[in-house]
């Protein structure tokens, strides 16, 4: 059994599992969501003092008496990957408690011949995934024993390879007892990101038009088209770091709105924040957003 240590946990939120619960709880408390019948969020990864309120609103969005499980998708920051590649951990630390892996899952996955093997301490060293792992523990704290993970690191795809892939996530979006938990921040603007970009909006402050640029994405996100979605990336250049699972995601949704025509799928954006405002092109900041998949 190996287990996937809590390697972040102490900087970039507290390993104090008095302090975490509270800390987790309170925003949870604070956020106002919708009925919580997600069967999909995408959640912000940074530091929790910078997202975990916005994060809260993606997380509350799910019903944890109904689920049993929870597919994580996120990006791979430091390591280029080809396709998709999945966990081979069994365990995720938290400071609440472990995450077990749904090894049943997993073999499935694997049994498709679409995803690698993410190795352990290139795991350790990626902080998208692991930073969804105490939220999901939190909510389900009530029901830890009756739910499993799947940790899915995402790395290059196209809009095909998208497709591909949505043909072996569809059946777990199909099924109502499983949830995804999409991995993503905004938009990274500053030099230090490389990405500079107003979108011709020079005539209001750098954090607005920043605002727009991440709001045009999300409403392209809603629309839940994945060609639309590449298109706007391609246009924009928008520097959302879970872009790929996003597209995986969209993927998804077309898949499984085509195979059951019957069904009202809609995606809402719930809370968007930025680390920071911007005022002057030597100022940086990252955008975060929450926003949860319902399916009727």
């Amino acid at each position: 059994m190996v287990l996937r240590r809590a390697t972040h946990a102490g900087s970039w939120y507290t390993d104090d599992t008095k302090h975490l619960r509270k800390e987790l709880g309170k925003w949870l408390t604070d956020a106002t969501t919708p009925p919580p019948t997600a069967r999909a969020i995408i959640s912000p990864h940074a530091g929790y003092s910078y997202c975990g309120a916005t994060g809260a609103y993606g997380f509350k969005s799910i019903n944890p008496s109904t689920t049993k499980r929870i597919v994580v998708l996120g990006p791979s920051h430091s390591k280029y990957i080809e396709g998709c590649a999945i966990s081979k951990c069994s365990k995720f630390e938290t400071p609440l408690y472990n995450l077990i892996t749904d090894e049943e899952t997993v073999a499935t996955l694997h049994n498709s011949g679409l995803f690698s093997d993410f190795p352990e301490k290139d795991d350790e060293h990626e902080h998208s995934l692991e930073m969804q792992y105490p939220y999901i523990a939190k909510i389900m704290e009530e029901y830890r024993d009756n739910f499993k993970v799947v940790s899915v690191i995402v790395g290059d795809v196209t809009v095909d390879h998208a497709r591909q892939y949505a043909k072996v996530f569809e059946p777990l979006l199909a099924d109502p007892h499983t949830v995804f938990v999409i991995s993503s921040d905004f938009c990274h603007w500053g030099s230090r990101f490389n990405y500079c970009n107003v979108n011709g909006q020079t005539d209001i402050p750098i954090w607005e038009a920043i605002t727009n640029l991440d709001k045009e994405g999300m409403d392209v996100i809603e629309s839940l088209s994945p060609t639309k979605f590449q298109d706007y990336l391609s246009r924009t250049k928008n520097t959302i770091c879970g872009r790929r699972p996003i597209l995986l995601l969209l993927a998804t949704v077309e898949l499984y709105s085509k195979n059951h025509s019957n069904s009202d799928v809609e995606f809402s954006f719930l809370h968007y924040s930025q680390s920071s405002k911007c005022f002057e092109k030597r100022d940086s900041s990252v955008s975060y957003a929450s926003g949860a998949l319902f399916i009727k």
